[in-house]
């Protein structure tokens, strides 16, 4: 039982942008040292360090240009956004077991300056033979398909993935390091927005975006004693469905559902104790609407096909019945692989969020899904 045994103690970001103008080793440098002032930690004291397999910044490159010393502990995980809140949970693993006692998890990208995830792109795995042949190159066309069959099985509309996207733009608007502050959207420029691929528009993806975001994890014991409120890891799991393909899990008996993230609800539900009802505000990954609504369902948050009821009516907006990423998300905010999504977390956990949602109750994060994916628990110590 790994859960309420680490904590995380720091978190720090660069500003989020369309082009950095330096290299992706300054910029996980920049938000590492931001993250350990922030604990008030030095880079001594770190021992451990992971992060995604497509973050192109060695952990030992990191650790030089910071000045960091012996480490002992290194690791990555692959599967894309998919990553985010698994890197915390290995870092939670190596504290608990001994292996290290602080360990930071940090992800920096250029990716609208650099390579654009959004962009079709070549890749010698296996699995691609399945769909590139079929001209589905790109997330959005991968994606569309599943989207396509969710509005045929379930008889929701495009306006329900666009609301999800006004619900994102009115949180980004009301918050300064938002790439969309001051810049909200109606339902009607959703509709408006070009398509990407059908029934996917352009307000259905998430941006793309420079930038870097890393978190400082180590035991509840010593997070207690540092310079900022610990945001307690309550639980942490990983997980893949069955017959997973990357984006494409086209094979299965039901095509418009995300098990992979049904596998990690349980796990999340079993190790923490709380239940659906008990979340405050869910920090969900928002790389394309549709799925948005999907993991609402998959989480237990509402039946299957009824998201769509659930966030009518501003139901995941500020005020609503489960507000749904109030920095903004992926949609509003920035695209940082989702790591910007768990530095929300803690905010609102320690009371220090732009758009902070009342109460006490913990808080969910979700990591990228059509993908093996991951989530996490926070809570207040």
């Amino acid at each position: 039982m790994i859960g309420r045994m680490s904590a995380i103690a720091g978190i720090g970001a660069t500003e989020f942008s369309k082009d950095s103008g330096r290299s992706e080793l300054r910029l996980a440098t920049e938000a590492v040292r931001a993250a350990l002032d922030d604990a008030g930690l030095r880079p001594g004291d770190v021992s451990g360090l992971v992060t995604f397999t497509m973050d192109s910044n060695a952990e030992i490159a990191v650790a030089r240009e910071l000045g960091m010393g012996e480490l002992s502990f290194l690791s990555r995980i692959g599967y894309g956004g998919g990553a985010a809140c698994a890197v915390v949970q290995q870092a939670v693993l190596a504290v608990t077991a001994g292996l290290a006692d602080v360990v930071v998890c940090y992800r920096a990208l250029n990716e609208r300056s650099g390579r654009r995830f959004g962009q079709a792109f070549a890749s010698p795995d296996v699995d691609s033979g399945w769909h590139h042949p079929m001209g589905l190159a790109t997330p959005g066309a991968m994606v569309a398909m599943v989207a396509q069959r969710y509005l045929h099985d379930y008889g929701a509309s495009t306006d329900d993935f666009g609301r999800v996207t006004v619900a994102a733009r009115r949180h980004a608007a009301t918050n300064p390091y938002a790439w969309f502050h001051g810049r909200p959207i109606t339902l009607d420029e959703h509709r408006a927005s070009r398509w990407i691929t059908e029934p996917l528009r352009l307000l259905d993806c998430c941006q793309e975006s420079d930038g870097a975001v890393a978190l400082v994890v180590t035991s509840l014991a010593r997070a207690r004693d540092l310079a900022r409120p610990p945001a307690v890891i309550a639980a942490a799991a990983q997980g893949s469905g069955p017959d997973q393909y990357v984006m494409t899990s086209y094979y299965r008996d039901d095509v418009a559902a995300l098990p992979e993230m049904g596998v990690v609800a349980r796990q999340l539900w079993g190790q923490s104790g709380y239940g659906p009802e008990d979340v405050r505000t869910a920090v969900l990954y928002d790389h394309f609407t549709p799925y948005v609504l999907m993991q609402l369902e998959e989480l237990g948050f509402c039946g299957r096909g009824e998201a769509r009821h659930l966030i009518a009516g501003g139901g995941i907006e500020l005020g609503g019945r489960l507000p749904v990423n109030p920095h903004g998300g992926q949609l509003g905010e920035a695209y940082i692989h989702g790591m910007n999504g768990i530095a929300e977390a803690v905010r609102q956990v320690r009371g220090t969020a732009v758009n902070q949602v009342p109460g006490d109750g913990p808080v969910l994060v979700t990591a990228g899904t059509g993908v093996p994916t991951s989530g996490l628990i926070l809570a207040a110590a």
